[in-house]
């Protein structure tokens, strides 16, 4: 109830309609409204109180809920009087409408209706559920989302699926059929924050897919999300475990092989999720793997991506730097266009050395880091903090309250989240260290920001104007924004406005989902013989085979990253308008060409296929096994999506996202020439 109350309404929308989003200021002012509409509209308590006081419409909604997902009473009115534990009385089973009528007539106001409206709402989305399979650990909904208002989710998903255990909640997003994307764990360090994260993690959630949408231009999956919220003090492991296997209820619908447990299934098609590693579940990835083995999927191998790569034959993103490495692109492609030398630049990155972004952006990068900020706080030096013992954090995935500090000059300092009234080196009286670490981007200066870590929206409208001084200037020239959502749309532009080189998480975050989605094509391609032999390692050792394909696989994400940077550059040359709205240009024309794509005959032009499909491939998979026998390997759909997004792809990075139909002809023939 919480999640999917329309808490905005026509009020909201007529004022959205009145301001304009374009202008930085009324867009922050307008989103302060609608967080706050968000958080004190409805609240637990207040929706609590509503549901205890009306049990009539309670037992009303569930017995409408129970004729639709029981799978025994679909005809069978009277079986439904015997669903509950405790034997209702006088049960009626009401239409949609006539429900509407009574919770009309019942409820005393607009919040109570609205509540209950909901509720129905709920009922009619529930595509399919878990809720009467016996052996469920966590309750699973699949929900059509066509009940999100419009107002507030522009972009409509393919499906969501909604997860509700005793120590965790949690969504998965997917905006296509076949769509891939991370699953995150949420922490909370309080109860008081929990609630904050408890309010926005369904918005969070989509937010998340939509971005990897964007990113997933170039790949044949569409974008993706999953999040977790634990109780506070649940480790992240048990509501992993529950979660994932909540999910399969809804896929294979059994707990053990062999054996369906009925469910009513609305949706009437097979879904297939594809996971993968995020904030909080990088080391989870092998159990989702085996697990769906051990509940009988037959896709058990492309489940989850980032498994272990001696055992399993994954390719983990950290070890590799798969995703630090399309930020690096970036980073370069601006030093390059500006004729500066790395050693020079001076950095300020969130995400510390315990992490797969941070770590790896310290141990790829040769720049003058000036500031480090992570969960344990934050270290600083203007002389540039040592590498030596950045490197060393790095490599033993350490945060920053591990930093040696004889390693820092006098004017240097590392500050601890749980410190209290600390005097820096500079005199400043710092009252919380928390406090502290949650501000300290906007504290310093530096040529380029790099966040590789933190919340979502911790730099939003109002927090541009908190950052830059007296006359408007931004604390730094450059943002590679590594970290997804980190920075809001309206706060990239007015950076931008104020003259920041700035690339937004969309373009620069996106070597991970690249990687995951080379791991599936190569399960798809080998047998399995040849999957075991070439793919896991050998008396713990990486065969050549894998080595190769994970060279080509970063030399792949280099590619894609820089020939994006490029297209974004020329286009802000060309047009002066902002790189980050340029980007959200580029992925939305790609992705809207490459359905285009799907639907043409191109992909019967063998001669056209060919020269696509050789991009698509690896060297290392062509080499070993021939285009022409993974062409016959591999799912035909997988192929044409595939086809389509590398065709795509290549067109739009080297024309742009205004480019014409006679540019689309002319770049077919110059592929085939």
């Amino acid at each position: 109830m919480l999640h999917f109350c329309n808490r905005l309404g026509t009020s909201y929308r007529a004022l959205r309609g009145i301001l304009d989003d374009s202008d930085p200021h009324q867009a922050a002012v307008l989103n302060d409204i609608k967080l706050r509409f968000r958080e004190e509209t409805f609240t637990r308590q207040s929706i609590y109180e509503v549901i205890n006081s009306f049990p009539n419409l309670v037992r009303l909604l569930y017995v409408h809920f129970a004729n639709i997902h029981y799978p025994r009473t679909r005809a069978d009115k009277e079986i439904i009087q015997t669903l509950s534990v405790q034997r209702l009385s006088n049960e009626q089973l009401l239409s949609d409408e006539q429900l509407e009528s009574v919770i009309s007539k019942e409820t005393n106001n607009s919040h109570e209706r609205q509540v209950f409206q909901a509720l129905l709402t709920f009922n009619r989305s529930v595509l399919k559920t878990n809720f009467y399979t016996p052996t469920k650990v966590a309750l699973s909904f699949r929900l059509d989302p066509s009940f999100l208002p419009d107002a507030e989710y522009p972009t409509r998903p393919f499906g969501i699926f909604f997860v509700v255990g005793i120590e965790f909640r949690g969504f998965h997003v997917r905006f296509r059929d076949v769509a891939r994307g991370g699953i995150r764990v949420i922490r909370s360090r309080n109860r008081e924050n929990y609630s904050i994260n408890q309010r926005t993690l369904f918005d969070e959630n989509y937010n998340l897919a939509l971005t990897q949408n964007l990113k997933n231009k170039d790949i044949p999956e569409g974008g993706a999300k999953g999040t977790i919220l634990p109780n506070v003090d649940v480790q992240p492991r048990i509501a992993f475990e529950k979660y994932v296997d909540a999910l399969l209820d809804l896929m294979i619908r059994g707990s053990t092989p062999g054996i369906k447990e009925p469910i009513v299934d609305l949706h009437g098609q097979e879904e297939i999720l594809f996971l993968g590693p995020d904030e909080g579940t990088a080391e989870f990835m092998d159990w989702g793997a085996l697990h769906a083995r051990e509940r009988g999927a037959p896709w058990w191998k492309s489940f989850t991506t980032g498994k272990s790569a001696a055992t399993l034959g994954g390719v983990p993103h950290d070890v590799f730097g798969m995703t630090s490495r399309s930020v690096r692109e970036y980073k370069l492609g601006i030093y390059k266009r500006l004729g500066l030398r790395e050693e020079d630049v001076t950095k300020v990155q969130t995400g510390g050395p315990d992490g797969d972004l941070g770590s790896n952006e310290i141990l790829l990068s040769k720049d003058k880091t000036i500031a480090v900020i992570d969960g344990s706080g934050v270290v600083w030096d203007l002389e540039g903090l040592d590498r030596d013992e950045l490197v060393r954090l790095a490599k033993a995935r350490q945060m920053v309250s591990n930093f040696d500090t004889s390693k820092l000059s006098k004017q240097g300092f590392r500050l601890l989240v749980d410190q209290r009234d600390v005097t820096l080196p500079s005199g400043e009286l710092v009252v919380s260290g928390i406090t502290f670490r949650n501000t300290a981007h906007r504290r310093f200066k530096a040529d380029i920001f790099v966040p590789c870590g933190g919340r979502p929206e911790t730099i939003n409208g109002t927090e541009v104007q908190t950052m830059c001084d007296e006359n408007g200037n931004s604390p730094y020239k450059y943002i590679v924004e590594g970290a997804n959502l980190f920075i809001t749309r309206i706060a990239r532009v007015d950076l931008e406005k104020r003259g920041v080189i700035l690339f937004p998480d969309a373009s620069a975050n996106k070597g991970g989902v690249t990687s995951s989605s080379l791991e599936v094509l190569v399960g798809l391609s080998l047998t399995d013989e040849e999957y075991i032999d070439w793919m896991c390692f050998k008396d713990n050792k990486p065969t050549d085979f894998y080595m190769g394909y994970v060279h080509d696989i970063q030399d792949i994400i280099a590619r894609n990253a820089a020939a994006e940077f490029e297209a974004i550059w020329r286009e802000h040359d060309e047009t002066g308008r902002p790189r980050s709205v340029i980007s959200t240009e580029l992925s939305t024309a790609l992705n809207e060409l490459s359905e285009q794509i799907e639907g043409t005959n191109l992909y019967e032009q063998e001669h056209v296929r060919r020269a696509v499909l050789t991009q698509v491939f690896p060297k290392t998979l062509v080499n070993a096994v021939g285009l022409e026998e993974l062409q016959r390997r591999v799912p035909n759909a997988y192929l044409r999506s595939a086809f389509a997004a590398q065709l795509a792809a290549g067109f739009v990075y080297a024309k742009g996202p205004r480019a014409s139909h006679v540019d689309f002809y002319n770049h077919i023939a110059a592929l085939t020439a």
